[in-house]
């Protein structure tokens, strides 16, 4: 990566500088940590927690904003709305901010948030896994009570390794989105309680059990023909949300590899390489499409763009696949 690449990186929110001089740059812990720490008061992260509803919510909703129906015909909005709470605690967990800086929010949201599925209470979870496994993830980092979330997702792995989403309509194999949101949850859950839940070594064993499955496949293709699970494997956006691709794949499993102090499976040797055709010249990755959907705000660039969140985290993923193969 060339000096003026790098400088472009770090002249970024603080969200993204932060984890550019841990990640790539190398810097002290006493440098990253200040700059994470601004990640509350400047920026994306400042503005995201202004929008904080009084009772703990945001947009006056769990999953959905309170003035969304899918089902009007009135509803003109293209794709889902991205402004709700869980959407909103992931994108303040994902940039850093600090638990501590949300004060009670874990206790408001017990109090005043139910889901918009049979209004279940927010940290019981509901049906869905990806959804479960963000309130996993969101309750650990807040302290909030689930651990019978936590064992909702050994109750409801498929006898195949991994979830799946639909397995409230039937389905009995997995899915490669379900699959991975939970193996992010279960990860960050285990990182962030100190793998003190009581059958902690048994949520471990369903995460390798997981990304097993998702091994099996080499992160990209059907078991089944060998064919490519689908064109959005391949095509990489940010935000992420919940849809499934080689880089998030791949940089979930350096995260899992560096908290076990593991090598890097040989299996994810295809999804690696498909991370790597997508840099460019200059060593950026260009934004693709995303899924349409209201935000509070833009927090990356429009499609076509060099995209930092993109190029952060292709730039970690071949550097740990790299250094590993060099060792």
């Amino acid at each position: 990566m060339s000096d003026d690449t790098v400088g472009w990186l770090l002249d970024s929110d603080p969200a993204i500088r932060w984890q550019v001089e841990r990640d790539l740059v190398g810097a002290p812990a006493s440098t990253w940590e200040a700059t994470r720490a601004r990640v509350a008061t400047e920026g994306f992260g400042a503005a995201l927690l202004a929008e904080q509803d009084p009772g703990g919510q945001w947009a006056g909703g769990a999953y959905f904003p309170s003035d969304f129906d899918p089902d009007s015909p009135e509803a003109k909005e293209p794709g889902q709305p991205y402004t709700a709470t869980t959407w909103s605690l992931n994108s303040l967990r994902d940039w850093g901010v600090d638990a501590s800086v949300l004060g009670d929010t874990a206790a408001r949201l017990d109090a005043n948030s139910r889901w918009e599925y049979e209004q279940l209470p927010y940290w019981a979870g509901e049906v869905d896994c990806c959804i479960n496994a963000f309130t996993l993830a969101n309750g650990a980092w807040l302290g909030a009570d689930v651990d019978g979330l936590a064992e909702w997702m050994l109750e409801h792995q498929q006898p195949d390794g991994g979830w799946n989403c639909e397995w409230v309509e039937g389905s009995t194999v997995s899915s490669f989105h379900s699959t991975l949101n939970v193996l992010d949850g279960l990860l960050q859950h285990e990182q962030l309680s100190g793998g003190r839940h009581p059958r902690a070594q048994e949520l471990r064993a369903a995460r390798h059990r997981g990304a097993e499955y998702l091994l099996e496949r080499r992160l990209l293709h059907r078991k089944s023909d060998g064919e490519l699970v689908g064109p959005w494997a391949t095509r990489f956006a940010y935000p992420f949300r919940w849809i499934y691709t080689a880089l998030r794949a791949t940089d979930h499993l350096r995260a899992a590899a560096l908290h076990e102090g593991t090598a890097p499976d040989p299996r994810a040797a295809d999804a690696i390489e498909v991370v790597r055709a997508a840099r460019n010249d200059d060593g950026t990755w260009t934004q693709g499409q995303r899924p349409p959907g209201r935000q509070w705000f833009e927090v990356d660039v429009p499609a076509g763009e060099p995209s930092k969140w993109l190029t952060l985290s292709g730039t970690r993923v071949l550097r740990w696949w790299d250094r590993a193969s060099v060792g």
